[in-house]
């Protein structure tokens, strides 16, 4: 021990050096504690979580494997998924997003998911997937044979699975300190890729139909300075003989959603 430290000791008395030993000790004790809590904050900011919500049919799983850069497993579009999926994006940067696929059937586990994301430990944006009344139909749990359902009847379940999701989205909206962001994704575009700007503005703020109207509500419900909201086309296939568009254009469509997460993220 150095005398400078010999003589500081001996200044002061016995109860000052507990003291000061104590201030030291709670200090370090401290800076423990809170650094898992850094180190999940700076993690978030890089990884920020995103729910991707959506009846069940409209392609929820194969965007996020495209937006994660993952082959889609074998079966994903005939059978979809009753429990959360999960998939991560990761950058050269070590930024990217962890995307929680909520599950469309309307089960224990969509509750349960639903929960989670919105309530339990809240997302930091949201990406509601719609298919312009395309979705996949899906048998009733316990049947057989080949499902069938027209477009107007999954528009009409489109717009019921969208009302109950944005309530939640609402409710969160609120309970945060800082807005929260959310993309509609009107998927498989190469099926009315003729019409895809006048589908693209019936999704849209203010184009009074049905689900304009509703994302009206939904921003009167959170207020609109809280709630960010962007409408965007893409589709999971292109390039096929019968597609209306090709592969490279499927593909600019998800770096385009791509790019826009990343805005939003503050990633760029």
């Amino acid at each position: 021990m150095s005398r400078t430290a010999t003589k500081i000791r001996t200044m002061l008395p016995s109860p000052a050096r507990s003291a000061i030993g104590a201030t030291i000790a709670g200090g370090v004790l401290t800076g423990l504690s809170t650094a898992p809590e850094r180190v999940g904050r700076l993690f978030r900011r890089r990884f920020p979580t995103v729910a991707v919500t959506g009846m069940t049919g409209v392609g929820k799983s194969q965007l996020a494997d495209r937006l994660a850069r993952r082959t889609s497993g074998a079966g994903v579009a005939e059978v979809g998924s009753a429990v959360m999926e999960r998939r991560t994006r990761r950058s050269a940067k070590l930024r990217g997003f962890r995307f929680l696929v909520v599950p469309g059937d309307n089960a224990a586990t969509r509750l349960g998911a639903l929960d989670e994301v919105f309530h339990d430990e809240p997302v930091d944006g949201v990406i509601h997937v719609v298919a312009n009344g395309y979705a996949t139909p899906r048998r009733t749990a316990g049947t057989t044979g080949t499902a069938t359902a027209t477009r107007e009847e999954q528009l009409a379940a489109e717009l019921e699975d969208w009302a109950i999701t944005s309530h939640l989205i609402a409710s969160m909206a609120v309970r945060r300190d800082k807005p929260v962001w959310l993309v509609i994704a009107v998927t498989k575009a190469d099926l009315y890729a003729n019409e895809l700007d006048e589908v693209v503005r019936s999704y849209s703020p203010g184009s009074g139909t049905p689900f304009g109207n509703k994302i009206d509500e939904l921003r009167a419900l959170a207020g609109g300075a809280r709630l960010s909201v962007d409408v965007l086309p893409v589709s999971s296939h292109g390039g096929e003989r019968t597609s209306a568009i090709s592969a490279k254009e499927a593909s600019a469509m998800v770096d385009a959603l791509a790019e826009r997460l990343a805005q939003l993220s503050g990633h760029v």
